[in-house]
């Protein structure tokens, strides 16, 4: 899959070069302006969700030509980068991606790229030894590799940093430097308006640490995919899964299945987890073979669906993840 991604990319790079001068004074679409009615700013481009909201966060009120890349719902693992993306990362002023496996085809982007000044900020490169090995725990269903005769298996790591709320916060500090390197005018406006985003991620933070302190129960599991080791981690949760967090599976496995109904059973579970878009097939299948068949499924959001609408109907990080520590609260019970 990294390997088409990465083709695709060059082709698309190869197409734009003779024309993306010529077509860089046109208007970007997708492109979200603060001051309406002026002239746009600086020019930011991001992949996700989590990343342009934080964004938002320490621009405040300062006016900024801002692109979320992946609007339209459909999540890292899958996305496949449009010439109009490439033409954006290409001229924009700051570029902020996740950097992980499914960012590889970024790399001959950003190679490409006509604004030489700009600054690009990889999440991943950024939490160094923070970030986290993917990992395949009892009872989860491996994903099948293939891999070439003499091919030494490669580290995967865990990209979904941004649900750490801890890892938030950090992570819109380094936003807030690079718009002052960019912008050093209004240094101190982005600075001031990330303390203050800092401080309600800490209470956030600290909503989560008190709720799982005071709840019996301190395991989660998924009849899904689990994207969210970097929350249970912080928060000492341990969890089983039937997928990891990147996998592609759809069908899970009889002895999976039976594993994950029996750890429900042994821990008198009385919700099992899922994820938003989830059909809840697996998870009900769980249910259906433990022993009481009366436990509840429950939805964490981990963001990876976040489309443009959902930007416009007021969605943001925190609001998400106060909803997500509900779901928690309910399911740690």
């Amino acid at each position: 899959m990294k390997n088409i991604k990465r083709n695709i990319a060059i082709m698309i790079i190869a197409a734009l070069l003779s024309g993306l001068l010529t077509a860089c004074g046109a208007a970007s679409p997708g492109a979200k302006e603060a001051g309406a009615g002026e002239e746009s700013g600086i020019k930011i481009v991001t992949t996700i969700f989590p990343i342009y909201d934080w964004v938002r966060s320490v621009l405040g009120e300062e006016q900024a030509d801002l692109t979320m890349l992946l609007n339209d719902g459909v999540d890292l693992h899958s996305y496949q980068p449009t010439a109009d993306d490439i033409m954006k990362i290409s001229t924009c002023d700051l570029f902020i991606y996740v950097g992980g496996e499914s960012d590889e085809w970024m790399d001959d982007a950003l190679q490409e790229a006509t604004n030489k000044d700009m600054v690009v900020l990889n999440l991943l490169q950024l939490l160094g030894d923070s970030v986290k090995e993917e990992e395949v725990v009892e009872g989860m269903q491996a994903e099948e590799e293939e891999e070439g005769e003499g091919e030494e298996e490669e580290t995967e790591y865990d990209e979904h940093v941004w649900l750490s709320v801890r890892n938030a916060s950090l992570l819109s500090q380094h936003i807030s430097e690079a718009l002052q390197k960019i912008d050093p005018d209004k240094a101190s406006v982005y600075q001031s308006n990330a303390d203050a985003y800092i401080e309600k991620l800490k209470a956030l933070d600290e909503k989560y640490t008190a709720e799982v302190n005071a709840s019996a129960v301190k395991t989660l599991l998924f009849g899904d995919r689990f994207p969210f080791r970097y929350l249970t981690d912080d928060y000492g949760l341990s969890y089983y899964a039937a997928f990891v967090g990147c996998s592609a599976e759809t069908e899970a496995s009889f002895e999976t299945v039976t594993f994950l109904a029996q750890k429900v059973d042994e821990l008198s579970l009385h919700a099992v987890m899922t994820i938003e878009g989830s059909d809840h097939r697996i998870a009900e299948t769980i249910i259906n073979n433990t022993a009481t068949k009366d436990q509840k499924i429950l939805t964490l959001d981990s963001m990876q669906s976040c489309t443009q609408n959902d930007v416009d109907s007021g969605a943001t990080y925190l609001s998400i993840m106060e909803n997500n520590l509900a779901v928690l609260q309910e399911a740690l019970k």
